[in-house]
């Protein structure tokens, strides 16, 4: 008898527990200067709202939670544009609000472009400002009649003054160059190009018929060129940097060839 009485009154401290702990959704992002908004159904019993307290980076909110409808104010916590946030919104166990606009923690590409410089042996500086979040900038190189990627650099994310240095392997001829964002919304965010004339010689390749290997040729001498090989159907094989192409894994037919600045053919044999 003893023995069921303790497993009882133990059963009903779980339950207990169980109850009083409810949920958590926790969203962390960059403070972008927006507010949350949340939608905050009643229990399942019908008596109080779903949502029990809000935190914003630890610290408790003198948000109204009890209302069916909430906006989670951030202006009290003194947060600066790029902040790292993090929310935790408790509630009970048998309901779920919603958060209505969580993309406004995401990092949003808001960068403008200060000054943009590049020297002819490919490195490309520049300098930006009003960033709020951080997003990675890819480099890019106008190549073979389109913008080719070919690098990245992470971004500071803060409204000051940001410095970014990269370096590009030139092609013969006139180079352009160009940065590019891409947030949550799938918008690049792009900067003007810049461009300058390289002192590399022009590169060609040998040869049209090829058994086991592609060369780059340059002033008689091998040079190193980035390359892309599509297959009749438009797929890239290979793609690559260097002053020669291993096609022994090539099946016999057509290929196109980017090169240096060039779009070229040549048959594996």
């Amino acid at each position: 008898m003893k023995k069921t009485f303790l497993f009882l009154i133990l059963c009903v401290i779980l339950i207990t527990k169980g109850f009083s702990q409810g949920g958590v959704i926790i969203l962390e992002g960059n403070y972008q200067g927006k507010n949350l908004y949340v939608q905050n159904p009643f229990g399942s019993g019908g008596v109080g709202f779903c949502v029990t307290e809000v935190l914003v980076n630890g610290n408790i909110t003198t948000d109204e939670v009890n209302s069916s409808a909430f906006e989670i104010d951030f202006k009290p916590h003194k947060l600066q544009i790029g902040e790292k946030v993090e929310i935790k919104i408790k509630h009970k166990e048998d309901c779920k609000p919603k958060v209505l606009n969580p993309e406004v923690l995401k990092p949003k590409s808001t960068f403008e472009v200060i000054t943009m410089t590049i020297d002819k042996d490919g490195t490309l500086k520049w300098s930006t400002k009003s960033e709020t979040g951080k997003l990675a900038f890819a480099v890019e190189q106008f190549r073979w009649n389109k913008w080719v990627k070919v690098g990245e650099v992470d971004g500071v994310g803060t409204p000051t003054t940001n410095n970014y240095t990269f370096k590009i392997a030139p092609h013969s001829g006139k180079n352009q160059v160009r940065v590019r964002q891409t947030d949550y919304s799938g918008q690049p965010r792009l900067s003007k190009p810049v461009d300058f004339m390289s002192d590399a010689k022009e590169v060609t390749f040998a040869p049209v018929k090829v058994s086991s290997a592609i060369s780059f040729v340059s002033a008689e001498k091998p040079a190193e060129t980035m390359y892309e090989i599509y297959d009749q159907y438009g797929n890239v094989v290979k793609r690559g940097f260097g002053s020669s192409i291993d096609a022994t894994n090539l099946t016999k037919g057509g290929y196109f060839l980017n090169y240096d600045n060039k779009m070229a053919e040549f048959i594996k044999k």
